[in-house]
Formats: structure tokens, C-alpha cells, sequence
């Protein structure tokens, strides 16, 4: 499905009523090192992604065997210290393991190919304690004896969240909000910005990313004991964002600011384009696990409250928290309508590697980031040809595999599939209005989403029964005084709909499109 990437800079942006490109994109997250093995070493790598993209996307719009997601995050591939990557050796250099530049420049042009943009993790916070740019500050060397965040004596406080910030070398101390192994960079050193600027620049025109998801936004510069979203942090980060729109002004930048929604709404969008929506997504998963969907529609009326229309990025979980299937209990059922309300809500949607088919897995992080399960094997799940893969297997959930679920239309995988195509083929689920409805069903959640060219209604029951008690209700609107529901998605061929019956007002009352919801079930209707 072949698209462009190109659109206007960031303030033409903001002006312009046409929505950003990302804004019709469902993006996947990939570990680059769980997700296939190529050469036989245990250990995912760039052309093991290459070779799987089409079960993410097969630039064909006519098929609908591929997931159907436009864009990839990948975790760091930089060359560092530890499994993770996120603690940097080199900037310029690609991971090892993974591969060289030039598969990396194949993996961009493969996925261009396919209608796919890339963005990758850029982390701007800290280093690993062996990048020879901390090195040289340990011992004092210029011009990096003040690159990173030094005291002469120690501070004595802690953390953000409790833990030791402020590490001893020499009777000197370094900041490290996350471990003495990660020291934070001196953002304030006008010296290690031009040098960051001089990394994205790189990772922006000779390896043709577009765009970077920005770890560990918050913490990027402290004031005192002040540690998190301080004003020089969105200060910086707001230089840094029009440095990147001025080199490639179609590039994406992500945020991932782990606070409240109010922490994360005054980065939005002069400091990054996006950033994660935690609080909706733990709404996401609780209300399907709850059956109750107060949770989510209060945090999507935030939401977009507080960013412009459709600025954010929801998701479900990521790679520092447990798989969403796990704090399912296993549920495929709640997994399948948290899928739904994901896929059809406003925003930008991130779909973690393996969320898809069900996997699961609990911290610690090695076991929320496990090889991708292709297949049954009980050892590699056809992650690779070794013995073994670089991490055993997760603990639970191996029969949710790729092959077991690609050719099962009741499967969560072909859910996925579903609904993702649904949603590149609607506009109006990408960009359009979002209206939550009334229902008279305490466990379904109901919402229009429409454009100037259509209106789909969307009706999501969480419940484990079915229900005839859901008659929705819209006071006021702007639909037109006769419409007729055609299904989309979720309602057997032949099965007949009620049409619904509009008021003078320009809404409805008690409208009950099928006589019953199944449990579980999804309908997507378009009034047209």
C-alpha cells in the first residue's frame, strides 16, 4: 500500500485542516532481538525483520493475510552496552548483532516499499558508562570533563520515584536517574546538544528514518531536586524538535513521558509531535478487564481535551510493562474487545510485537520481551534455527502462536488483522470526530466516529454475556433525518439491521440496531 511520507513543517502543521501522516498510521513495536533470527545465533537481526515484513505488511491493499500495520517503532539499534540497547555506546554505530548500516538501509527501503514508515528509539537522557564520551569525563578530559551531570559533593537526594540518583567515582558524584551504569548526559552543555543535533541529523539523512521515539522524555534536564518535566526539560526538547522538522520537516517525533495526562499535554505539539498516552492505556485494558467502560471513554474526553485532534498515541502496554494478555489473565475474549476499542479509537495506535496473536509474559523485563512465537516449537517458537534462542520462551501463553492463529478467522491475530484493514480503509476511523454515546447497557461502550464523507457507529460489548438491554442514545448531532446502518464489521451476512430514527436535533433515542449482542462482540455499522 504504497504512501507518502511527505508533509508540510511542524507549524504549517498546526494550521493546516488536513491531519499530520501519522495520524493514518497503526504503528507496531519491534525488539529487534526477539522478533527472527536470520543466520542461525539466537539473535533477532535486521535482515530476520526484513524477512517478516510482509506478515506486517505486504504492500499489496488487496490482500488481507498480512497484519496491515503502516509504521514500525524499533527499540534501540544502536550499538550498547546490554541486551535492551538502551544504554548507548555508539550513536553512529548499528547494533553489532543486529547487522551493519547497510541492512539497516535495506530494512528502510523494504519497508518503503510496503507503504511502511520507521521511526527508531533515540536515547537523549543518558549513555552507557562505557561510551567513550564518559570515559573521557571520568577522567576529566576536554571537552568532556562537563558532558555529563558532575558534583564535587553529594546532593544526598534521591529520585523521582525513591532510588539512588547520585553515584560516587572518586570522591566526585554523576547523575543517573536510572542506574550508575546509565549516567545522564549534560543537556544544559550547549556542547552535547550540538552533538545530538549532529545524531539525528545522521540517523535522519544517511540511514532515512522517519522520525524518532524519544525515551525517557522526562527526565532530560533537572532542576535540583525538581527531577521530572521541569521547564528546561520541554524547553529543550522543544529546540531539539524544530532542529529535527528543520533537517527532514516530515519527521515524527514520539514522546514517551511516563506521567499523568496533565504532565504530558504541554509537550504537545511544540516539544514532540505525539507522545504516549499511559493513563488511557491502562484505561484501555481495565475496562475491558472490568467489563465497564466508564474508564476509557472518561480518559479518550480528556484526551482530547487536552491535545489538538488526535495528537496522542494510545496503545495497550509496551516493552516496561506486563503484556497486556498477562494482565488479561489469559481472557482472549478481553484481549479481542481491548483490541477493538484500541483500533477503532481516536489517536495513533501502537501495537506492541506479539500482542497480536496473545503472548504473554510479567517483569522482570527479560520476560516481557521474549522471542516472537511463530510457531509451536516449544524451544524457538521458530524464532531461530539454534538450539536455543538468546531468551528462553515466555512461561505462559506458547500455544498463542502466528501459525496456530494466521488461518483461524476466530482468532485474535485475525481480529487484529481485521480491524486494522478496516481502519486503513476508513478515514473516518483514522482522523474522524469521536462522539461517545448513552446506552442503556452498563458493559457497552458505543461511539460515532465521522468525516465530512462518512459516519461509522462503533458498539463494543465487554461483557462475558450476551445483551439485549443497550439501546443508545445521542440528545443532539449533526446526522440527517434519514439513514440507513450497513454493516462493516462484526454482523453476520444477511443478518437484518434497524435503521435509526433521527430527531429533529439531529440525534437518536433508543436505537437498537440488532436485536442482541453476542458476547464480546464488535459491530461497526456505517450510517449512510
Amino acid at each position: 500500500m504504497a504512501m507518502s511520507l511527505q508533509q508540510p513543517r511542524l507549524a504549517r502543521l498546526q494550521a493546516s485542516p488536513e491531519p499530520p501522516w501519522w495520524n493514518d498510521r497503526v504503528f507496531y513495536e519491534v525488539f529487534v532481538r526477539s522478533f527472527y533470527d536470520s543466520d542461525g545465533d539466537g539473535v533477532g537481526d535486521l535482515r530476520g525483520l526484513i524477512e517478516k515484513l510482509d506478515y506486517l505488511n505486504d504492500g499489496d491493499p488487496n490482500t488481507t493475510d498480512d497484519l496491515g500495520v503502516t509504521g514500525i517503532w524499533l527499540m534501540p539499534v544502536q550499538e550498547a552496552t546490554r541486551y535492551h540497547g538502551y544504554d548507548v555506546m555508539d550513536y553512529r554505530a548499528v547494533e553489532r548483532q543486529y547487522g551493519t548500516a547497510d541492512d539497516f538501509r535495506k530494512l528502510m527501503a523494504a519497508a518503503h516499499e510496503r507503504g511502511i514508515a520507521v521511526i527508531v528509539d533515540l536515547v537523549l537522557n543518558h549513555t552507557s558508562v562505557l561510551h567513550p564520551w564518559f570515559q573521557a569525563s571520568l577522567r576529566g578530559e576536554a571537552p568532556y570533563a562537563d558532558w555529563y551531570v558532575w558534583r564535587d559533593a553529594d546532593p544526598g537526594y534521591r529520585g523521582p520515584d525513591g532510588q539512588k540518583v547520585w553515584h560516587e567515582y572518586e570522591d566526585r558524584y554523576y547523575y543517573g536517574v536510572f542506574s550508575d551504569s546509565m549516567p545522564d548526559l549534560n543537556l544544559e552543555n550547549p556542547d552535547v546538544t550540538a552533538a545530538l543535533y549532529d545524531v539525528a541529523d545522521f540517523w535522519l539523512n544517511e540511514l532515512g528514518v522517519d522520525g524518532f521515539r524519544l525515551d525517557a522524555l522526562r527526565h532530560y534536564i533537572e532542576d535540583g531536586e525538581d527531577q521530572i518535566n521541569t521547564p528546561e526539560t520541554i524547553a529543550w526538547a522543544t529546540a531539539f524538535n524544530h532542529h529535527v522538522h528543520e533537517v527532514k520537516p516530515d519527521a515524527l517525533t514520539v514522546g514517551e513521558i511516563w506521567s499523568s495526562s496533565y504532565d504530558v499535554a504541554p509537550y504537545i505539539p511544540e516539544a514532540v509531535d505525539i507522545a504516549f498516552e499511559f493513563d488511557l492505556a491502562t484505561a484501555l485494558w481495565a475496562s475491558a478487564q472490568a467489563r465497564n467502560p466508564s474508564g476509557v471513554k472518561a480518559l479518550y474526553n480528556l484526551a482530547l481535551d487536552l491535545y489538538p485532534p488526535g495528537q496522542f498515541a494510545s496503545f495497550l502496554t509496551n516493552h516496561d510493562q506486563n503484556r497486556v494478555m498477562s494482565e488479561l489473565r489469559g481472557d482472549v475474549g478481553a484481549a479481542r474487545v481491548a483490541a477493538s476499542v484500541l483500533l477503532t479509537g481516536p489517536g495513533v495506535p501502537f501495537i506492541y510485537y506479539g500482542e497480536e496473536i496473545g503472548m504473554m509474559g510479567r517483569k522482570p523485563d527479560e520476560r516481557i520481551r521474549t522471542p516472537m512465537q511463530w510457531t509451536s516449537d516449544p524451544v524457538t517458537a521458530g524464532f531461530t534455527n539454534a538450539e536455543e534462542p538468546w531468551e528462553a520462551l515466555a512461561d505462559d501463553g506458547l500455544e498463542f502462536t502466528v501459525a496456530a492463529e494466521t488461518d483461524d478467522p476466530d482468532s485474535l491475530l485475525s481480529h487484529y488483522r481485521a480491524l486494522i484493514h478496516l481502519r486503513n480503509a476508513h478515514p473516518a476511523l483514522r482522523t474522524g470526530f469521536y462522539r461517545p454515546l448513552d446506552s442503556e447497557g452498563h458493559h457497552v461502550y458505543a461511539f460515532l466516529r465521522s468525516d465530512e464523507t462518512e459516519t461509522l457507529l462503533v458498539i463494543v460489548n465487554l461483557d462475558r454475556q450476551p445483551t439485549d438491554d443497550y439501546a443508545l442514545s445521542m440528545n443532539s448531532g449533526d446526522l440527517s433525518d434519514s439513514l440507513h446502518a450497513e454493516a462493516l464489521f462484526g454482523v453476520a451476512p444477511g443478518t437484518a439491521l434497524a435503521d435509526p430514527v433521527i430527531s429533529d436535533a439531529g440525534g437518536f433515542q433508543d436505537y437498537v440496531p440488532l436485536p442482541q449482542l453476542e458476547a464480546r462482540q464488535t459491530v461497526i455499522l456505517k450510517l449512510s
